[in-house]
């Protein structure tokens, strides 16, 4: 299922030297980190509902973030955040439901027999599963990752009637792939351990999800990614 979107001229990063948009005008922003895989999945969602137009993207640098973020827009000073109908929320998995449910565009919560309990099954374990991968950079993660990715390769099997977690592309596959994605490469990068081998289910996920040009437009760099990730969790 590929899905085809004009290229977006991504708007330039703020930092500390940046002036602040205006806030509650009626423009609806989205504030995120280009780097950031908690903001890649609303940003995603944004993508794939054609949303573009209606949902402008604010992106922040994190390592110099505008001080007026903090004091004026977001408190808790994290990314991903919205600003629509004069308030602002954050939380990536709370953004990427609010965005389906309140703006046009296709909906990513699949009908069918036993979806979205299923849904809401795989959207609580991704804390679970990124805790473990993260924590797994400490030490050796070839022998910590192996669970995780198994519970995903299982997941994949349950509903037959497409490459995805249910089947159709839905907010589950949003959750997950930003972090997949950076962990496929990091680990087969620094660790030469290729999470696809074993898991024939992931790895045709993970192809039909490069054929979606919402999701491709949100993606890492990849040298910039195993260069960050090396300096934070390899160097003491």
């Amino acid at each position: 299922m590929a899905t085809t979107c004009v290229e977006e001229v991504l708007p330039p990063v703020l930092d500390s030297t940046s002036d602040q948009p205006p806030l509650f005008d009626g423009t609806t922003r989205l504030y995120i980190s280009y780097s950031c895989p908690f903001a890649q999945r609303v940003w995603i969602t944004r993508n794939y509902k054609g949303l573009q137009e209606q949902i402008k993207l604010v992106p922040l640098n994190l390592q110099n973030r505008p001080a007026w973020y903090k004091e004026k827009v977001y408190p808790e000073n994290k990314v991903p955040a919205l600003d629509h109908n004069n308030k602002v929320i954050g939380e990536s998995l709370d953004l990427i439901k609010y965005v389906d449910s309140n703006f046009g565009g296709p909906s990513l919560c699949p009908d069918g027999p036993g979806k979205r309990e299923f849904a809401e099954e795989l959207i609580s374990y991704t804390d679970t599963f990124n805790r473990i991968l993260y924590t797994s950079l400490k030490g050796d993660p070839t022998k910590e990752v192996g669970g995780p990715f198994d519970h995903l390769e299982t997941a994949l099997h349950k509903f037959d009637d497409g490459p995805f977690f249910l089947g159709q592309f839905s907010l589950v596959d949003i959750a997950y792939i930003p972090f997949v994605e950076r962990f496929q490469i990091f680990l087969s990068e620094v660790w030469k351990y290729d999470i696809t081998v074993g898991r024939p289910k992931l790895a045709a996920w993970i192809e039909e999800l490069n054929k979606i040009g919402a999701y491709k437009q949100t993606k890492c760099d990849p040298k910039e990614l195993v260069e960050a990730y090396k300096k934070r969790f390899l160097t003491q």
